[in-house]
C-alpha cells in the first residue's frame, strides 16, 4: 500500500544467492515510519536486465525514491540511480563499479573464500551448503539453512557485465551512504572501505556477516532511516 505521507520511497535490490525477500527483517520497520516500500525482484540473468527491471519498478511508485542495495545489488543502485527520481543511495556490503570497471574484477581485488564454495548447474552458480559459514556465519544454523535453501543462483556471465559510461554512475552524481560489515567473508571489508572512500559516502561499520539486512535489521533500518531524513531535507 502506498505511504500516506511525502516521506521518500525505498527501494531494495537484492545480490547474489539472494531475493527480494531478503529485506524482510526491515521492510516493515521502514513502512511502520510511513515510507512506501518495495523490494525488486530482479532475475540475476544478465545486469541490463536487472537494471530494466529496477526502472520498470520505480514507474510503480511515488518519487522521490531511495535506492539501498546489498552486495551485487550496489552495482545495480549505481547503474539504476541515474534515475531523475533517485535522490539517494544506500550501500550496503556491496560492490560498486565505476566507469568500465565490473563486479568481478573489484571482488578479484580483494578475494575471498566464499568463492571456493561454489558450484556450477548448466549455467548457473549455485553456493554449497559448506559457504554458508562464509555467506552469513553470524546467522544460527537453522537461519543458514534456510538461507541456503532459499538461494536465487546467478548467470555465470553476470558479474563480469557491469561496464558502465562516466555518466552512468550514480554514485558520483547523487549523496551515498555505505554500511561496511568488518567480519564480511563475502565482500572483503577492505574492498568495502575502498569503494565507499572513492565515493566519498557517508560510513557506518558494524560487526557483522556479509548479510546485516538478517543478523542486525536494526542497523540496516537505522542507516536508511538516516539516509532518507536526509534527502528529504534536500
Amino acid at each position: 500500500m502506498p505511504a500516506t505521507s511525502s516521506k521518500v520511497t525505498i527501494a531494495f535490490c537484492h545480490g547474489l544467492w539472494a531475493d527480494g525477500s531478503c529485506f524482510n527483517k526491515v521492510i516493515p520497520a521502514l513502512q511502520a515510519e510511513g515510507h512506501e516500500v518495495v523490494s525488486v525482484q530482479y532475475g540475476l540473468d544478465s545486469y541490463d536486465e536487472d537494471l530494466s527491471i529496477v526502472k520498470r519498478t520505480l514507474d510503480r511508485v511515488d518519487g522521490p525514491v531511495l535506492l539501498v542495495g546489498h552486495s551485487y545489488g550496489g552495482a545495480v543502485i549505481t547503474g539504476a540511480g541515474m534515475d531523475e527520481r533517485v535522490v539517494g543511495l544506500v550501500y550496503i556490503t556491496a560492490v560498486a563499479p565505476d566507469a568500465g570497471e565490473t563486479v568481478q574484477g573489484q571482488l578479484n581485488q580483494y578475494p575471498t573464500e566464499i568463492f571456493n564454495h561454489l558450484e556450477m548447474e548448466g549455467n548457473r552458480v549455485w553456493l554449497k551448503s559448506s559457504g554458508m559459514e562464509f555467506l552469513a556465519g553470524d546467522l544460527t544454523e537453522a537461519d543458514q539453512k534456510l538461507v541456503w535453501a532459499t538461494q536465487f543462483a546467478p548467470d555465470a556471465e553476470l558479474i563480469g557485465q557491469q561496464k558502465l559510461t562516466i555518466d552512468q554512475v550514480a554514485w558520483r552524481h547523487k549523496p551515498s551512504w555505505y554500511l561496511l560489515a568488518t567480519d564480511d567473508r563475502t565482500v572483503h571489508p577492505d574492498l568495502q572501505r575502498w569503494v565507499s572512500a572513492r565515493m566519498g559516502a557517508d560510513l557506518v561499520e558494524t560487526a557483522s556477516s556479509h548479510v546485516p539486512m538478517l543478523s542486525q535489521p536494526d542497523v540496516v533500518f537505522e542507516v536508511i532511516r538516516k539516509a532518507a531524513a536526509a534527502v528529504m531535507k534536500g
